[in-house]
């Protein structure tokens, strides 16, 4: 055992990973996928899968197709290469098996573990609606016979395709319904076709497209779809990035791809959701935003507030030009002006009284519901939870009263990674995490509220049994009050 292990020996509480990661065995995957879209949608199916070209991504060899002339052409965005453990062959085995992974996490310092996919987090950007349900059923349904013994611990999270809200509710529905999962991870966006490409040149159109977040501007009502995320009793968490769909991707750098590719996404989804008044409607409804980090929603917070006190429902008639007083800004044009403008009065006169446009609506936090700053905190703060890792000091912020407008402490949540390149050792992000306590970065409250508290309020908030018959239910049990809060 290591120093992980003998961190969490001097804890009071337990340490809940709220997202590590397991990496699918492709052969095995490939051959459960293909008879599982036989026999869910028919061996016209199966062909279409098959003869697309697409699957899940192999980090491995994701580069073979590429030439620097054929991603220039489409700006194709250098995808992750080499993403998981070589070196280490005992971290590369527990990427790929549960026992294992279950076997080791008392030496990772961990008691309870949410286990996300990999490789078939692609099957949520899958342009085709069906195929895409295919694809996530058939996963799902692996997922949960590989982690059933195991469940204790470990829960592994379902994959919730989001082209429309009644292929996620029935994705949603048969997750947890007849597969038992309780943990799901839906698509940050889904891609549309822009009407103009579509009609003018429809070949077009995967490469112009826009990115629909669920909330504002969404052509479907997904209302539907998040309640039934809280008639279930499930949190939807996003693991979704922008590395591939922004304008200023690249072509031969992954890294400068993924810095910022998880945020941004979250960023948006966020936005949406709040503007959209999605939280306004269900208070109750708690999201996770997984690895993005958490500096970037301390900034959106404040970034919020600070629009809304200049152009909330009553700020923003200040800004009506139907109300500018034109003859006296005349009169101190005709002070204060230069030769050109004291010239040009007349014409000033007539340029300042021109009519002005109007939005059909005033007041852009109107879906959110918001009168007061105190009610744009409350419909924010408890319902997004950001997933960090170990070694994120931005961590720091989010529980910075003095430095979040109204004493808000946003809710980070503990994630370890493992599985992923950037975890070269799965026995080290407690550790890793800790030293931000050694180092006087955060405190050991704060530490526990990032390792046990948020990540049990996400999902517990949602579902008071989720954590019944796992090793940690005592311990959640005891903290319930402070859970709902």
């Amino acid at each position: 055992m290591g120093e992980s292990a003998d961190i969490r020996r001097q804890l009071d509480h337990p340490i809940i990973d709220a997202d590590g990661h397991f990496v699918e065995v492709l052969p095995l995957l490939h051959d459960h996928v293909v008879s599982f879209l036989e026999s869910w949608g028919g061996a016209a199916l199966r062909d279409r899968y098959l003869k697309s070209g697409f699957g899940p991504t192999d980090t491995a060899t994701v580069l073979m197709d590429r030439t620097a002339e054929g991603v220039r052409r489409d700006w194709r965005a250098m995808p992750s290469w080499w993403g998981w453990q070589c070196r280490n062959t005992v971290d590369r085995a527990t990427c790929h098996l549960p026992r294992l992974l279950y076997e080791r996490l008392d030496e990772m310092g961990i008691d309870y573990m949410l286990a996300y996919p990999s490789s078939t987090l692609a099957y949520l950007d899958v342009w085709d609606p069906e195929l895409a349900q295919g694809l996530a059923r058939a996963a799902n349904t692996a997922f949960a016979h590989e982690f059933a013994p195991f469940a204790d611990r470990i829960t592994p999270g379902g994959i919730i395709p989001m082209h429309t809200p009644e292929i996620a509710i029935a994705e949603l529905e048969y997750a947890v319904n007849e597969l038992g999962i309780k943990a799901v991870l839906i698509a940050g966006y889904a891609r549309r076709s822009i009407g103009r490409v579509a009609e003018e040149a429809p070949r077009l159109s995967r490469l112009a497209y826009r990115l629909d977040q669920f909330g504002l501007d969404s052509p479907y009502d997904y209302d539907p779809f998040w309640q039934r995320c809280i008639d279930l009793g499930v949190a939807p968490v996003s693991h979704s990035a922008m590395q591939y769909h922004r304008v200023e991707r690249s072509v031969s750098n992954y890294v400068a791809n993924h810095i910022g590719g998880l945020s941004s996404c979250h960023h948006g989804l966020v936005k949406s959701l709040f503007l959209g008044g999605v939280t306004a409607r269900f208070p109750k409804l708690r999201f996770g935003m997984l690895e993005g980090g958490v500096a970037f929603a301390c900034s959106l917070y404040n970034d919020l507030l600070a629009h809304w006190e200049k152009r909330n429902a009553n700020a923003i008639g200040d800004l009506d030009p139907d109300i500018l007083d034109v003859e006296g800004l005349m009169r101190y044009f005709e002070k204060y002006g230069d030769e050109n403008a004291v010239s040009h009065l007349d014409m000033l006169r007539t340029f300042y009284s021109r009519p002005s446009a109007r939005p059909e609506q005033l007041d852009e936090f109107a879906a959110a519901q918001i009168s007061t700053p105190e009610e744009l905190r409350d419909r924010f703060v408890p319902n997004f939870y950001f997933g960090c890792e170990a070694d994120d000091r931005m961590i720091a912020w989010a529980f910075n009263e003095k430095v979040n407008p109204l004493g808000a402490r946003l809710r980070p949540i503990f994630g370890s990674d493992v599985s992923h390149w950037d975890v070269p050792d799965f026995t080290e992000p407690v550790e890793e995490a800790f030293e931000l306590v050694e180092d006087g970065v955060i405190t050991e409250a704060d530490f526990r509220e990032l390792v046990f508290v948020n990540p049990a309020r996400l999902h517990y908030g949602m579902n008071p049994r989720f954590f019944e018959g796992t090793t940690v239910e005592r311990q959640v049990a005891g903290a319930a009050g402070e859970l709902l809060a």
